[in-house]
C-alpha cells in the first residue's frame, strides 16, 4: 500500500503516542508546520522526512527495484544497430503481416484512384 510522506509521518507519530506539538518542539518547527506536512499540503524533503521519523525512534527505509519494461530490450538494441531504412524496411514488412494476418483490416483507397 503506497501512503503519502504526511500519512507515513502521521502513522508513526500516532503509533508513538506524541502529540503534534511535542514533535515540532523536538525537530525545533512548529505545530502548523508538522500539520501541513502530515495533511499532505506540502511534502517534505526526504531529509526532512527521515529527520522527523528519527526524532519518533524510527528509520527511514526507502528502496528502488527495477522496472518492468515489457519490451525485449534486446530486440531494441538489435534494431538500433540497423540502418534507418533496414529499420524502415522492418516496419513495413511487420505492417504487411498485421495487415494479412487481420481480415477485418483493410486498406484505404487512395484519393487519386476515387
Amino acid at each position: 500500500m503506497d501512503r503519502t510522506p504526511g500519512q507515513l509521518l502521521r502513522e508513526a507519530r500516532v503509533r508513538h503516542r506524541v502529540s503534534q506539538e511535542q514533535l515540532a518542539s523536538r525537530a525545533s518547527t512548529t505545530q502548523s508546520a508538522i500539520s501541513r506536512i502530515e495533511s499532505d499540503r506540502v511534502s517534505p524533503s526526504v531529509a526532512t522526512l527521515r529527520e522527523l521519523l528519527h526524532l519518533l525512534g524510527e528509520e527511514l527505509v526507502l528502496t528502488s527495484e527495477p522496472r518492468e519494461w515489457g519490451v525485449d530490450r534486446g530486440q531494441v538494441r538489435e534494431r538500433l544497430r540497423l540502418t534507418p531504412e533496414q529499420r524502415l524496411d522492418h516496419g513495413l514488412a511487420f505492417a504487411k503481416q498485421v495487415i494479412e494476418m487481420s481480415p477485418n483490416v483493410r486498406e484505404e483507397p487512395d484519393a487519386e484512384a476515387a
